[in-house]
């Protein structure tokens, strides 16, 4: 059965179904992070940049919170190929059988681009952003008191966002696989995306300009790696629909 044969109920009992399954696994993913978490969390209060800080909870219930914080991102990292691949599997009976083994295969790749962001965030930005706090603190005589919450929200606002940031590439290959944009609109309005590129560096970067530029900078690059991804991806959403073409004229 087609997606064009399913009835809007038969969509919502197979959106349920793939629902349960996300539920299900989450479940048992967050089981899982539940052992990992602790170890995780010491790992990172012994790093290079924390190791020299000391971290304090002003709420009893910080060290709770850290927690399951930890232990709710990781299963969502252990879920998220079974997310991306239910979401695929939800809307390939709408794709052609080439896009379908094509789309499969950008799962592993997504993931290890996210992995990737988060990797470069916290090996490279991270360490420079403390230290440069750290250095104003110095040089105003000021001693920080550092609390663990607050440690670990400064964490995951630098480190996630690039995660997701680095997906760019797969989502730019994924929508001119199907014909959403083209990378002639991508390179038409190059200097938009230019531009909001520097707006999401300012956000999640201290207020200057090395920092700035450490984050601006593989953004622009990655932004144009997709424009290279996404013209490989509509060459071949070009030949899948002239193919298609081609069968259709066939057919009796």
């Amino acid at each position: 059965m087609t997606e064009k044969d399913m009835t809007l109920v038969e969509h919502i009992v197979e959106l349920r179904k793939r629902l349960t399954i996300l539920v299900v696994f989450f479940i048992l993913a967050l089981i899982v992070s539940f052992f990992l978490s602790q170890p995780l969390i010491q790992y990172l209060q012994y790093t290079e940049e924390a190791k020299n800080l000391t971290l304090n909870a002003f709420k009893i219930t910080d060290p709770l919170k850290i927690f399951m914080q930890v232990t709710m991102i990781l299963a969502l990292i252990i879920t998220s190929p079974l997310i991306m691949y239910q979401f695929w599997a939800f809307i390939s009976p709408g794709l052609l059988d080439k896009e379908r083994r094509a789309t499969l295969s950008y799962i592993p790749f997504s993931l290890l681009l996210f992995l990737g962001g988060i990797a470069f965030a916290y090996l490279i930005l991270f360490p420079y952003v403390i230290g440069f706090m750290l250095n104003i603190s110095d040089n105003m005589d000021i001693q920080e008191t550092i609390g663990i919450n607050e440690y670990f929200q400064f964490l995951f606002q630098i480190t996630l966002p690039f995660g997701l940031i680095f997906q760019l590439p797969v989502l730019m290959l994924f929508l001119t696989r199907l014909g959403i944009i083209t990378p002639m609109l991508m390179t038409k309005y190059r200097k938009f995306s230019y531009l909001g590129l520097v707006i999401v560096a300012a956000f999640i970067t201290p207020p200057d300009i090395v920092s700035h530029m450490i984050v601006t900078l593989p953004l622009i690059i990655l932004y144009e790696f997709s424009v290279i991804i996404a013209k490989i991806g509509y060459r071949k959403f070009l030949k899948a629909e002239q193919q298609q073409i081609i069968e259709e004229q066939q057919q009796p």
